[in-house]
Formats: C-alpha cells, sequence, structure tokens
C-alpha cells in the first residue's frame, strides 16, 4: 500500500472535566450530512440529518446490557471531546471500484464516564463523509469484572415516517447469508426480525440509505429488528454458539471495540454504489509483502453438471478452458479430498481417483493455477489449516475456498480471521461460501479476496426465487458490503430454468455478460462448462473483461427497474447493463463516464431472436462522438441487458 497525499489534523481538543449537558455536532466535509449526540437525561442520544431530511431521529448509543455486571443504560456524562479532521488518498493492493481511494472525514470522540462510584467509561467516535456516516463505541477494561459478558448492544436507528426498505430477513442468526432482499414498507420489520445488512431505505427520490458495518474484529456481526416500537430499529447481535438468543453475544478480558455501525447516504443510490466507506473504515494493508496477490477469473468444475465430476478427465478439461480463455486459475470444488465433513478427512490427502501432482503439474504447463475447495469442518478440526496451507504453499496451490460455516458469532469471526491471517502466510488467496457478508478486511488482508454470502447463480438448480428482480437488487443491496462471489457465466440461458442438469439461468445472454461489470469480485469464479462457451457468441467478452477496476461510474437505474454502471480498466470503459422483468427502453447518458471524444465501441446486446431463444446475443463494432451531452439508447427485454466496451480513438 503506498499513501499518494495524506492531512490528518487536531481541530480541537477539551480537557478531561466533567461537561455540562449540551449537544455535541459534526458535520461531513461539505456540510451536507450532520450529526447531533446529546446526553441530557443522563444517557446518549444522537441524530443525522442529510440537507433538509432527518435520517435518524434521536437514537439510542453507548448503551448495553450485561450478564455479569450492572447494565449500562444512562446515568452517563461526556467528560472529554475531540475533534479531527482527515484527508488522505490511498493505494489498494487490491482495486475493486477505484486505483486511488479517498479517505475524506470529519471526526468527533466523546469521552463518557459513568456518574457512579465505580464508573465505566468509554468512547463514542462519529466519522463523517460526504457519503456517509460511521460510528462505533470503545468499551474501556471493567478492572472489577476480569471478563466482561455483552448480552445486548443497545445501538439503535430511529427512523422518521415509513420509508420504502430492501430486506433480507434471515430469520435466524446461523445461516449463508443466501436470500433475497424484499420490497418493504419499513413496517414490516418488528420484533422477530432478523434482518442483514446491508439494509436499503429510500426516505425520498433524492435520498437513499443503506445501513450497513464495518470492520468486525473480535465482536459479532449483527442484524436488524426492532425494540417492539414500529420504526425504532435496533442492532440484534449474533449469539455465541453456547448460548441462546437472549444469552451472551461478546466475551473479553480487554477493551471491547464495536464494529463501525455505518449508514451510506446519497441523493442517488449511485452514491452509494461509488463509495468506498467500509475499505476506509479498515486497517491499511497489514502484509509487508502483498505483490503475490493477483485477482482474475477462475474456471469452476461444479455448476455445469447435477453433481460434482470428479475425475482426472473433467479436472483436466477446465484447465484447458482456463488456458483457451487466458484465465490465471481453475478451482477443483467439493470431494477433491473424498470424504468431507468427517473425522476421517484428510485434506492434504487426494482422492484415490485424483493425482494431485500430475493435475498440478498439468495446469503449470498450462500456465494455469489451481484453487482448493474444502469445508470449515475440515479445516478447523483440530486446526488442520495451520498443517495444510504450508503443503498448499509447497504444492504451489494459488488459493482456497473454504465453505459451510454458516455462522458471524464471535468466535467464527475470530476463526475467519487466522484463517486469512495463516493463508497470507503461505501466500494463498481466501475465498470463503457459506460465509457473512465482507465488512472492508480486504483493505488490511487483501488475500481475502472475495466470499459468497449472496444467493447465485448455483440457486438456479435450486429455487424460483432467482429472477431478473433479485439479480438487479444486488447492486443496490449486498453487493454495498464489498466483494460477492455470485459465479456469473451462466451461457445456457432460458427464460425459465429447469433444475435438471445441464444448469441454465433465467436471464438472456447479454443480461448474463453484464454481470461480470455489475457484481464486484476480484477473484470471478466463472460457473459454466467449457462446451457451452468456447466459440460460442459472447465467449470474446468474457476473455477480455477484467476482474478489478480503475474507476466506477453509476450510470443509471433503481432497485426496482434496472442497474446500469460504468467500470474503468485503463483507458478503457466497460459498460454492464442489467434489467428485470419490465420491458423498457432506457437512455443513458454517456457524459456521466465519459468525457467528449470519438471512441471505439463494442457492443452486446440482446439479439432479434431474443424473445424466443435467450441466448441470441448481437454484437456491434463502430466510432462514435460520445461524453456529455451524448446519449447511448437501448431496448431491454424481460431479464435482458446489454454489454459495451469503450476505447479512445
Amino acid at each position: 500500500m503506498k499513501l499518494t497525499h495524506s492531512l490528518s489534523f487536531l481541530l480541537a481538543l477539551v480537557c478531561t472535566v466533567p461537561l455540562q449537558a449540551e449537544i455535541y455536532s459534526v458535520a461531513s466535509p461539505d456540510g451536507a450530512i450532520r450529526v447531533e449526540i446529546d446526553d441530557a437525561g443522563q444517557k446518549l442520544q444522537y441524530a443525522a440529518f442529510f440537507k433538509d431530511k432527518t435520517i435518524f431521529e434521536k437514537s439510542n448509543v453507548g448503551s448495553f446490557t450485561f450478564a455479569n455486571e450492572p447494565d449500562l443504560l444512562g446515568n452517563l456524562g461526556v467528560v472529554e471531546v475531540r475533534r479531527t479532521a482527515h484527508d488522505e488518498t490511498w493505494t489498494p493492493v487490491v482495486k475493486s471500484k477505484h486505483a486511488k481511494i479517498r479517505d475524506h472525514y470529519n471526526e468527533l470522540t466523546l469521552r463518557v464516564k459513568e456518574k457512579t462510584e465505580k464508573p465505566r467509561q468509554f468512547d463514542l467516535i462519529f466519522r463523517l463523509f460526504d457519503d456517509g456516516l460511521a460510528f462505533k463505541q470503545k468499551l474501556y477494561k471493567n478492572d472489577f469484572v476480569p471478563l466482561r459478558e455483552i448480552t445486548r448492544e443497545a445501538t439503535t436507528f430511529r427512523i422518521p415516517g415509513n420509508p420504502t426498505v430492501w430486506v433480507a430477513n434471515y430469520k435466524k442468526y446461523a445461516s449463508g447469508q443466501e436470500d433475497e432482499f424484499r420490497k418493504k414498507s419499513l413496517d414490516y420489520v418488528d420484533e422477530k426480525t432478523i434482518a442483514g445488512t446491508p439494509f436499503l431505505l429510500k426516505y425520498a427520490e433524492d435520498c437513499w440509505v443503506a445501513i450497513v458495518e464495518a470492520k468486525i474484529k473480535n465482536y459479532p456481526g449483527y442484524y436488524i429488528g426492532t425494540n417492539g416500537e414500529k420504526s425504532h430499529l435496533t442492532t440484534k447481535l449474533s449469539p455465541l454458539p453456547d448460548q441462546k438468543e437472549d444469552g451472551v453475544k461478546v466475551r473479553s478480558e480487554g477493551d471491547i471495540e464495536t464494529p463501525w455501525r455505518v449508514a451510506l447516504i446519497g441523493a442517488n443510490p449511485g452514491v452509494l454504489i461509488e463509495s468506498e466507506i467500509i475499505q476506509n473504515l479498515n486497517d491499511p494493508c497489514a502484509l509487508a509483502d502483498a505483490s503475490w496477490i493477483k485477482p482474475g477469473m477462475s474456471a469452476w468444475d461444479n455448476w455445469w453438471s447435477g453433481d460434482i465430476k470428479m475425475t482426472m478427465p473433467v479436472i483436466k478439461t477446465y484447465i484447458d478452458f482456463a488456458s483457451t480463455m487466458s484465465w490465471p486459475y481453475m478451482l477443483i470444488d467439493w470431494q477433491w479430498y473424498g470424504k468431507f465433513n468427517s473425522p476421517q478427512a484428510n485434506i492434504i490427502k487426494e482422492a484415490k481417483q485424483l493425482n494431485m501432482q500430475e493435475i498440478l503439474a498439468y495446469a503449470k504447463s498450462k500456465n494455469v493455477r489451481i484453487i482448493l475447495w474444502m469445508h470449515s469442518g475440515d479445516v478447523s478440526r483440530g486446526d488442520a489449516y495451520k498443517k495444510a496451507f504450508p503443503v498448499y504453499a509447497e504444492w504451489g496451490v494459488a488459493g482456497v475456498k473454504i465453505d459451510f460455516m454458516e455462522r458471524d458469532d464471535q468466535e467464527m469471526v475470530n476463526w475467519y480471521l487466522d484463517v486469512i491471517k495463516c493463508a497470507a502466510e503461505n501466500k494463498l488467496l481466501v475465498d470463503f461460501h457459506g460465509a457473512y457478508k465482507p465488512d472492508g478486511i480486504i483493505r488490511t488482508y487483501p488475500n481475502m479476496i472475495t466470499r459468497e454470502a449472496v444467493m447465485g447463480n448455483e440457486y438456479y438448480k435450486f429455487t424460483a426465487k432467482m429472477n431478473p428482480d433479485h439479480n438487479v437488487k444486488l447492486a443496490y443491496t449486498r453487493l454495498l458490503a464489498g466483494q460477492m462471489d455470485y459465479t456469473p457465466g451462466g451461457f445456457n440461458n432460458v427464460k425459465r430454468p429447469i433444475r435438471k442438469p445441464p444448469a441454465s439461468v433465467g436471464n438472456t445472454r447479454a443480461c448474463e455478460l453484464a454481470k461480470f461489470v455489475v457484481y464486484e469480485s476480484p477473484l470471478t469464479i466463472f460457473c459454466d462448462h467449457p462446451s457451452f462457451v468456447i466459440g460460442q457468441p459472447g465467449s470474446e467478452f468474457v476473455k477480455v473483461v477484467p476482474t478489478t477496476w480503475d474507476d466506477i461510474k453509476f450510470v443509471g437505474g433503481t432497485p426496482e427497474s434496472y442497474v446500469a454502471i460504468a467500470k474503468r480498466s485503463g483507458d478503457a470503459w466497460f459498460l454492464g447493463v442489467m434489467n428485470n422483468p419490465q420491458e423498457r427502453q432506457v437512455t443513458l447518458d454517456t457524459g456521466k463516464f465519459l468525457p467528449a471524444g470519438k471512441y471505439k465501441v463494442e457492443l452486446w446486446v440482446d439479439g432479434p431472436n431474443v424473445k424466443k431463444e435467450f441466448r441470441d446475443i448481437k454484437r456491434t463494432e463502430q466510432v462514435l462522438e460520445l461524453g456529455p451531452g451524448k446519449e447511448l439508447t437501448l431496448d431491454l427485454g424481460y431479464a435482458g441487458g446489454s454489454v459495451a466496451i469503450f476505447r479512445p480513438e
């Protein structure tokens, strides 16, 4: 990581003497977002505003309940105030959205102390960016209770009115976070709801907010429900595995820092999509050498068939596929080490029908590197990964895909970090499946290059919930948290997928290509079999589309219509457009991402026979004058789409 510009300075410091109750305020650098915190009534509450709109009415913060000490719910006073401003531009190791990322915020830190004989104290830290706000709480070690046990973090978000929301209600804490985001009114959410984040709200056409979190460390992930009062959202922490829902969530002998509670805020949903707040709230790269981390596309041997075909010929077929497409990776999925999720499983011994050394040698001869799947139970049992990862490094394996964790409690969060660190020590990429959402850790450990936490292409084999509405909404919901291993690339395009092999997807070929631009995954796993792809229309696009980007621009759409996103790689811009079930014509302003000039344009659109044959796709090539005031008009049918590449003439 390289710092290209840095400015961080202390604006004010109020000494550590008790202050009278008052309102403490902080605004974003551009002044559009503002937060007010007060300790009137001897408890802390905050309110947030965007321009002339209230985002959060007075909401609780600095409130916790415990299993083994008095609850911390009030009788508080601010004893110290610190204000800072920060402006830094940094270079990410892995360019998910931007080659350079600006971290620009104003920060307010309040030292808060309990008004008791044995006072506890904590810091409340707010950071305000031009595209959102974030806050966290740091509870200092309590000498009177050596092992602190938190049962509830009573942070709330009191929402004015009854705005439209998009909710993934997982209904339980232990899951792979793979479900659809349903459009509801806020009053749908109640005390039984266990909604994941990102949690998207539309206050007005010019006011969009997404609640999410960043930098989850030694703390559980959180979900959203209510405290029984409508519009009063509250955090709901994942309980430890030995605890019930009302039991202990956090155990710690030292200081405790909550993750950042984040609200992305903008006048349109594109502001949220383009935001880098999640990464900015994480620590800089912790790796002394990250030069070995190489993003790219990977072939994958599992999706196309009804069951895995774990044989040498199939594996070599996919290695050949990756080589033909000039992709750097091939992922060998489950059953490569035979029986899995079993005490008998051995993650450094291939199944009897395979020869791992022959596979690795063959892949090397084709300039392809191997990624290996494994079940989390086999990885964690006896800390098997600590023995296996050095072996994989000796083999020359590029990375690991670890599956079926399906938890985000404090213990699992800590296990993730241990695995990521061990993988980094052995120069292995990590792709978590059956996982919780990303939290920006890719900045600190860029080998944590992608993860699932999404109902992706594999679900076309399982459920009718996979539909064009879902695919569009992902750009405005799940993707706000970060990298997403959706596994695009289904070239068997049909209007109504049949849940039997060969696998198919329910959108047009052009829409499928658009997923490679719209969806963010520096390691992109391509799902289909080479026989459906090589030489087929559209294959020329997936051969050249990047998986990392120098810039991103939202071009148009809404969660309930379509999405159009442009991303830059070098001097070329790639445009991806995905439509929901409603036919529409869209007119896109190319000036949103192109300066004025002449461009060579390669354009892929749904073909003339697409209503009968979803695989029908048309490619054209022309030179056009584009930029501000120049528009591109596209006809989008049911689950249709388009992609384009713009190169300066």
